[in-house]
């Protein structure tokens, strides 16, 4: 079995509807430019709020990717 490294990134998906929505946007941003996701751990969840009314809600997350030399 080989050695590997992972590097974890601090993100925040947003979504008007919700915070599965958020979370999905977060990750499929990420996954364009980084290879090899592994794991997304929620940290927090707000809501943006606008006039009295939910505008946003937003998933802060952790996500690891295996490092690549």
């Amino acid at each position: 079995m080989t050695d590997s490294t992972y590097k974890i990134i601090d993100l925040v998906g947003s979504s008007p509807s919700s915070w599965e929505d958020a979370a999905t946007s977060a990750i499929k941003k990420a996954s364009q430019s980084l290879k090899d996701l592994r794991i997304a751990e929620v940290t927090k969840l707000d809501i943006k709020i606008e006039n009295g009314k939910p505008a946003q809600f937003r998933t802060n997350m952790r996500i690891s990717f295996k490092y690549q030399d």
